[in-house]
């Protein structure tokens, strides 16, 4: 884990750095920042757009009786693809593209599933309820006067 969290606060910002000032060596300073900005609006822009797909996908698969976790992984992309665009650097904004991309989001989204599920142990909520066995009442507390009972 740290050195995950140390390629992702100081390499990566430091290669997103040196590719920035390359490209503003070849472009100018002024479009450089231009272009970053622009990106940048653009990414906000596609986010939206692609977030509202994803949603209304999402409100058809449940009205259909369909399982939401592709639909809710690929809202997850969509929103991260969102972040890296927003954020400057060459990397991230190509990282974010793909996330967004919803050719490339399709194949992300079923890894993306994959990887979480053998990191993380998912189970089912059954309400306490198990098979064929009623639930227990809640223990009784001495200390507790029922509601409708007059205090002495």
């Amino acid at each position: 884990m740290f050195w995950i969290l140390l390629l992702s606060f100081t390499v990566l910002p430091a290669v997103e750095l040196y590719l920035l000032v390359q490209i503003g060596q070849v472009l100018g300073a002024i479009p450089t920042v231009c272009l970053t900005l622009l990106i940048g609006a653009a990414g906000a822009a596609l986010a939206r757009r692609e977030g509202l797909s994803v949603l209304r996908q999402l409100q058809q698969d449940l009205t259909h009786g369909l399982p939401p976790s592709d639909r809710v992984v690929e809202g997850l992309l969509v929103l991260f693809g969102a972040i890296l665009l927003i954020t400057p650097g060459v990397i991230s904004d190509a990282v974010g593209l793909a996330c967004l991309f919803p050719p490339m989001r399709r194949r992300l989204a079923p890894l993306v599933k994959r990887a979480a599920s053998r990191r993380f142990r998912f189970q089912l909520f059954t309400g306490g309820m198990q098979r064929g066995v009623a639930p227990s009442p809640p223990p009784s507390r001495p200390d507790r006067v029922p509601f409708d009972h007059p205090v002495a």
